[in-house]
């Protein structure tokens, strides 16, 4: 019985298959009438019904498919840009009788071996992604035909996540309301472009969604789908090392001997050969060519042109003759495009980061596409922050012919160019670079503001106006072409090596983000060698700043209040110099260094530099600096109609009216807040434990009580200043004492002082020597505190003002995912 079940089984699946195969049209028949476009994969356009039918004719051969969004939302806080770019994946088809699925194998774990039988252990131990399944459609000497349709209406760019995530509304694609753009969908020997229009409906639309969309449950966007032909095998992967500056790719080679690491890692780069590896100086094979977005206008145009171009310096100094080139991107391409090095002008509604993307090959490393992204407020940014610096707007003065505001916000968009165009060539941040004389355009780097004679401001070198030594080093050491040396590896070395020798230093994002950050040398938006005095000159530019604000600050018939806008950016001038500055408190100076290289170990900043740093601090929680004259708190009335206040604004106790007590509260607690920085304070605790000379925590509180609560107060508005210093340094050693990451004896040392503060408190208060602001104060401080005590850790006062957005300068910070890296 079990024979003759089994035989018809067999028969019954026959019959099934040639009926299958009798009902199955040709490739011809199924495609009569539709429009046929050849390329990297053959597809018809079935203009009557709106569909793309793909033929396929490659299985088991890998390629790369690219998700992208062509025509974004508008808003950085969104963050769906224009032309930005999704995952980059490798695919390929795979044929199981009436489906073909796309499947994405995994390439973070491999073992490189001839091996069969040992590939397929990897293979087999961990996880492929099957990304879509078709449904076998037509069929025709070994190819088939399947419906793209489904596959290219899908959200695939994740746009529904997005708006979710940031809190904007539950969105879904609505099919009645989206079509494929035929306009961009196109076909060429090496890639095959898709593009779709999306139309995503929902409700209970967020702010930053209705600001941005003429009606906000309808957000029609176009996505884009690229298949690509991969690279040939041309290509050899360079060793990633972490003194070098770049980006990387990573696996674990299985098949790696037990005795050497089995993560393999390797820099992300561009294919590059000299002609003539045997000469000094080589024209390349192919160059490496970068095209400008035809929608950037003058004179923006020009000095993106002029700052991406600083590029061909670097690889001069590593020995190519017109290697990097920059053109205009050609009327009949598309920017997505993956054979177009790309840089975007982008336009949002709110200021934010640039990024510079890449599409990499995840099998070696290789940059296939460069893609940069810049949005179009950041010279607007620059502008606004010269017309706060210089107060320009005098009688009698017109900017016809020499516009210094103009100049150095197209100063700022050449470096800027050449710093995210770096990222897309491989290349990390170096935040050291300012210590080194700028020796990167990958720092992020301040306006160089001097100070003439007369105590004027001077703006005319304040960015720099080519590439630095750093990124001839970090290039060499990437593009030189190592062919025919005795060893690749020891000239890679000696690269590394002379950089270390002639004193420039990298150290990139973790290490120089402000808030935990130690490093004594790498910070974000500063200049010069010193943090200290860094500091110190940027409070007097802020200061001269201030003296000169007027009316001059804003063209005439603006609107008064709008010199609100200008003063900020003024205000807050210290704001990323103070994050550098702290640093230095509980600092330690330390390198990338690797056994046998040249590189120091670790060691603590200077007890002595410590100290100076924090007087820098303290001194940016007085009232001396934090005050305004007179003449501004008289200038700024109430926002007129049609014009609203924005989150670039200072957050205000006193609306309508322009709240300068707000401001001090905002400006002391972003001081207050890095010092109490919780990493900060426990390194404090034990550089004190290894020497007891050193600065530690509880000198550092006491310094900061000693300056601020037990400070002499003054009368008036001076007095009113120094009880809202108090009050901020109150709220940040109570969050210090009481954070749930902060270590036992920060706690212990924060709650003893602010045990002794509290007492100090209630004594003073009691004596009445204060007038009543002052004892009104201290006994507010007194109860603060004695809740603090009785409630614990539970107990929190009400947070000071927060700051209106900072970062970055000239704009809105990351991931290389741009390669994903912003700035």
């Amino acid at each position: 019985m079990k024979r003759l079940a089994f035989l018809l089984y067999v028969l019954l699946f026959t019959v099934t298959a040639v009926t299958i195969a009798q009902d199955t049209p040709t490739i011809s028949e199924k495609t009569k009438g539709f429009e046929k476009q050849e390329g990297y994969f053959t597809y018809y356009w079935d203009d009557t019904n709106g569909k793309v039918w793909l033929e396929i004719d490659k299985y088991d051969t890998e390629f790369l498919y690219v998700n992208s969004l062509t025509a974004g939302v508008g808003s950085n806080d969104i963050g769906l840009d224009r032309n930005q770019l999704g995952d980059n994946r490798v695919v390929y088809f795979e044929r199981r009788g009436p489906k073909v699925l796309m499947v994405q194998p995994n390439y973070s774990y491999r073992a490189i071996t001839d091996n069969q039988k040992e590939k397929q252990s990897v293979r087999d131990a961990f996880a492929n992604s099957v990304l879509w399944g078709f449904k076998v459609a037509a069929e025709e000497d070994g190819k088939v035909l399947v419906d793209m349709t489904s596959f290219l209406m899908r959200d695939a760019h994740g746009v529904s996540n997005v708006l979710q995530r940031n809190k904007e509304g539950s969105y879904s694609v609505d099919e009645s309301r989206s079509v494929l753009y035929r306009e961009a969908t196109m076909n060429f020997p090496e890639n095959t472009e898709f593009e779709a229009t999306l139309t995503f409906t929902g409700n209970k639309p967020g702010r930053q969604v209705r600001s941005v969309t003429p009606t906000a449950d309808a957000i029609t966007v176009r996505q884009h789908h690229s298949f690509v032909r991969l690279p040939d095998d041309d290509f050899e992967p360079r060793k990633f090392d972490p003194r070098a500056g770049y980006f990387g790719i990573s696996y674990q080679d299985y098949s790696t001997p037990i005795s050497e690491s089995i993560d393999k890692r390797f820099i992300t780069k561009h294919r590059l050969k000299k002609k003539n590896p045997d000469a000094e100086m080589s024209e390349p094979v192919e160059p490496i060519v970068y095209y400008l977005d035809p929608g950037t206008p003058e004179p923006v145009r020009s000095a993106l042109l002029d700052g991406t171009r600083w590029w061909n310096q670097a690889f001069e100094a590593a020995g190519y003759k017109d290697a990097f080139q920059v053109k205009m991107l050609p009327d009949s391409a598309h920017p997505m495009d993956v054979r177009y090095n790309m840089i975007n002008w982008v336009h949002r509604s709110t200021r934010g980061w640039s990024y510079g993307s890449s599409v990499v090959d995840p099998r070696t490393g290789e940059i296939i596409k460069g893609h940069v992204l810049l949005g179009s407020l950041r010279v607007r940014q620059d502008y606004l922050l010269a017309e706060g610096l210089l107060s320009p707007y005098k009688e009698g003065v017109n900017f016809d012919e020499d516009n210094p505001m103009l100049e150095m916000g197209l100063a700022r968009i050449r470096q800027l160019s050449a710093h995210e165009v770096g990222h897309t060539l491989g290349l990390a941040h170096n935040f050291a670079a300012s210590t080194n004389n700028r020796a990167s355009v990958m720092d992020y780097p301040a306006p160089k503001v001097g100070i003439k004679k007369d105590s004027t401001l001077d703006l005319s070198k304040a960015y720099d106006t080519g590439i630095g030594e750093w990124d001839k080093v970090t290039i060499t050491y990437g593009y030189k072409d190592v062919r025919g040396l005795p060893s690749a590896e020891a000239a890679l070395e000696n690269v590394i090596e002379d950089a270390i020798d002639e004193g420039l230093l990298f150290i990139s994002d973790r290490d120089a983000r402000p808030a935990a950050g130690a490093h004594p040398k790498a910070h974000l938006w500063d200049n010069g060698k010193n943090a200290v005095d860094q500091l110190h000159h940027i409070m007097q530019v802020r200061e001269i700043a201030l003296q000169n604000f007027s009316e001059s600050n804003i063209p005439t018939g603006t609107p008064m209040a709008k010199l609100e806008d200008t003063l900020v950016p003024m205000y807050l001038l210290h704001r990323f110099q103070i994050e550098g500055t702290v640093k230095l408190v509980g600092g330690l100076d330390y390198s990338y260094n690797l056994r046998g290289d040249s590189q120091k170990g670790p060691k603590p900043v200077a007890d002595s530099t410590q100290r100076a740093a924090l007087d820098a601090m303290l001194a940016t929680l007085s009232p001396e600096a934090l005050g305004m004259p007179d003449r501004i708190l008289d200038l700024i009335p109430p926002r007129p109609l049609g014009y609203y206040d924005s989150r670039e604004l200072f957050n205000s106790h006193t609306d309508p009216a322009f709240d300068p007590l707000g401001a001090a509260e905002t400006a002391a607690s972003m001081s207050a807040e890095l010092l109490l920085n919780t990493n900060r304070a426990a390194r404090l605790v034990d550089l004190e434990a290894r020497n007891a000379d050193n600065l530690g925590l509880g000198d550092m509180l006491d310094k900061l009580i000693k300056n601020t609560w037990q400070k002499k107060v003054g009368k008036g508005y001076e007095g009113a200043l120094q009880n809202t210093i108090n009050h901020v340094v109150l709220y940040e050693m109570i969050k210090l004492a009481s954070h749930e990451n902060a270590s036992t004896q920060v706690k212990a040392i924060t709650n003893l002082k602010l045990e002794a503060l509290r007492e100090w408190m209630k004594v003073k208060a009691e004596k009445g020597e204060a007038g009543a602001q002052r004892k009104a104060s201290l006994l507010y401080g007194y109860r603060t505190l004695k809740q603090f005590k009785e409630k614990g850790d539970s107990f929190m006062p009400a947070s000071p003002l927060s700051p209106p957005p900072g970062s970055p300068i000239g704009s809105g910070e990351v991931p290389h995912l741009e390669c994903g890296l912003s700035e």
